[in-house]
């Protein structure tokens, strides 16, 4: 089955014939945020635009919002908008700096805005334009045409070519009367009007060809309008141009076939007088973990977590990467190396299969050590660190916190926005901590244990933390590791996730769930042949992985040894199942 993506589009222009230069519609926030927190947000809870693109607000005046969406002209998204109110915080801004019109005649140029105004008669906001970063600015006239939500459209070369174009949208400095006046502004758009150039462009939307451990392909279908005449050639950065011709379909569709999932593509569309370019962000292809899910994170120090098959990463930023070797604790047997992170960043997200109220309760856990807390300065700051999710990177649903306490730290359990609920045991940086979060559908209630006894641990122990969501929950599919800001996300160590529906599954302790007399070896092999013996001669299957988690060997064991001569040289990861237990060890290949 295809999984569908809906993707942001940003359409970029290369000469100056009738084309979108700039777009946003800012997404769709889960509520009202500042626009520092915006830009390190979720999509589609973030703007469209990245860097080059830029933006700045008055943190106390200026928020995206939910509230009030765009309606009734062309085009609104209905959804994000940026709102300026006029009661408090006289003369606060929303800005947007690094557009880029350098390729266009500045008499073609124009700025397209929705706006939501409380009155006709009173100030409006003041809208600007800079071409040297904000030091001087020239105002833009504009004309509301209603209150509520209308299209301005800005003409009469008002808008400059330039490398640098900033736009500034200000609160008036006197208040309005009435006093109940606000702003807001939505789908702001800066274009090309040549009368000569017709094509529009749509979203795009992205599918996965295949959804395996390897490297799958995608396929892009990119909508147009204002076809039907010329002769138009789609150049794809990668792939195989098919659907329709914008030559002689007047409205269609463009399908590029055949791209590498995690390959960025670039289309352009050229009649010899327009020339169109659409930026499409790649999917990642990558497969649901199956129950009971064993992460011992087997990856080559210094690796991406996000790249290989089992995670993907979540906004922009620095990465969680692979450390060398395993977080040890009393009764859990460690494998490969471990994850480490710190500060603000990419997340990273890992779906499992869904678990419902049918499974009863699902369970998370994973060795966690604060390796530094340097970074965080300020006593009771706190963040969010892990989360459980429904398989949507986006929708946290359980989250763990940690919270600076001077020269400590303690953990937290919350479903809501904002942590309250912590633990009041201090822990020290360096301290391995095992940490096993839960959901229990039947009670709606997150449980965390922190550093459990693991001989007696059953779904009966008393937990360390509670907490009771507002509202049921009815889907638990996947894992997420979070950076959160450079003031209040220390640097941890992860190692070991494990997740199932069974504790016995979940934990590899000494509670008859540890394989008997096991033995792997040797270990590195050169000859070609690994043997596996344990104390009992029950049937064995094994399964060997690579440091991308892809599963490159699968078979039952014969006569105590694996021909494993076919595999390349590198580190590996060897599980092993007998009469329903399990174990891993790390393997090394010469």
């Amino acid at each position: 089955m295809k999984k569908i993506y809906s993707l942001l589009l940003t359409i970029v222009t290369s000469i100056s014939f009738g084309q979108t230069i700039y777009s946003e519609n800012f997404g769709t926030p889960t509520g009202s945020t500042s626009v520092a927190n915006y830009i390190i947000g979720t999509a589609p809870a973030t703007f469209q635009n990245a860097a080059p693109i830029v933006y700045t607000g008055t943190t106390t005046a200026t928020s995206v919002r939910i509230s009030s969406p765009s309606s009734t002209y062309t085009g609104a998204s209905a959804n994000g908008n940026v709102f300026l109110s006029q009661t408090t915080n006289l003369g606060h801004f929303f800005q947007i700096d690094g557009i880029n019109t350098s390729a266009y005649a500045a008499t073609n140029l124009q700025l397209s805005f929705g706006y939501n105004t409380s009155s006709l008669t009173a100030v409006q906001l003041t809208v600007e334009q800079s071409t040297n970063g904000g030091t001087t600015w020239t105002p833009i006239t504009f004309t509301p045409s209603a209150t509520s939500w209308s299209l301005v459209t800005v003409t009469g070369g008002q808008i400059p070519s330039s490398s640098t174009l900033s736009l500034r949208f200000t609160q008036p400095s006197t208040v309005a009367v009435p006093n109940t006046s606000q702003f807001r502004i939505d789908d702001v758009k800066v274009y090309n009007s040549n009368p000569a150039c017709t094509l529009v462009l749509g979203t795009p939307t992205t599918s996965c060809n295949t959804i395996t451990s390897g490297i799958d392909t995608y396929t892009t279908t990119i909508p147009y309008t204002g076809g039907g005449s010329g002769t138009y050639t789609t150049t794809p950065s990668s792939g195989t141009v098919a659907g329709d011709n914008p030559g002689t379909v007047a409205a269609g569709n463009i399908i590029i076939n055949g791209v590498n999932e995690g390959t960025a593509l670039t289309v352009n569309i050229v009649n010899g007088v327009c020339t169109y370019s659409s930026n499409v962000i790649a999917p990642d292809c990558k497969p649901v973990n199956a129950l009971p899910y064993n992460e011992p994170f087997p990856y080559a120090v210094g690796t991406s977590l996000g790249a290989g098959q089992s995670w993907s990463n979540v906004n922009s930023g620095d990465t969680i990467v692979s450390v060398s070797g395993s977080l040890s604790y009393p009764g859990i047997t460690s494998s490969g190396n471990s994850v480490s992170f710190s500060g603000a960043g990419i997340d990273c997200h890992t779906p499992f299969t869904a678990t419902t109220v049918a499974d009863n309760v699902v369970y998370a856990a994973f060795l966690m050590n604060v390796t530094d807390y340097t970074n965080v300065t300020t006593d009771g700051n706190q963040d969010t660190f892990a989360v459980l999710t429904d398989g949507v990177a986006s929708n946290f649903k359980g989250k763990l916190y940690i919270k600076k306490n001077l020269t400590q730290y303690q953990l937290g359990l919350t479903s809501a926005t904002t942590c309250t609920n912590y633990d009041t045991t201090l822990r020290n940086v360096g301290d391995v901590v095992l940490v096993i979060l839960a959901y229990d559908f039947a009670a709606n209630s997150f449980k965390a244990w922190f550093n459990p006894d693991l001989a007696n641990f059953n779904a009966s122990t008393t937990p360390t933390l509670t907490d009771t969501p507002a509202a049921a929950i009815t889907t638990i599919g996947g894992f997420l590791l979070r950076q959160g800001s450079a003031t209040t996300t220390p640097t941890i160590t992860v190692d070991e996730l494990r997740i199932s529906t069974i504790i016995a599954d979940l934990l590899s302790v000494n509670q008859n769930s540890a394989i008997a007399g096991l033995k792997v070896y040797p270990n590195p092999v050169s000859s070609g042949t690994l043997f596996i013996k344990s104390a009992s001669n029950d049937q064995k299957s094994i399964a060997i992985y690579d440091i991308l988690g892809k599963q490159v060997m699968n078979t039952v064991l014969v006569n105590d040894s694996v021909n494993v001569s076919t595999l390349t040289s590198g580190i590996y990861v060897v599980k092993i199942t007998e009469s329903g237990k399990t174990e891993t060890r790390k393997l090394v290949i010469e």
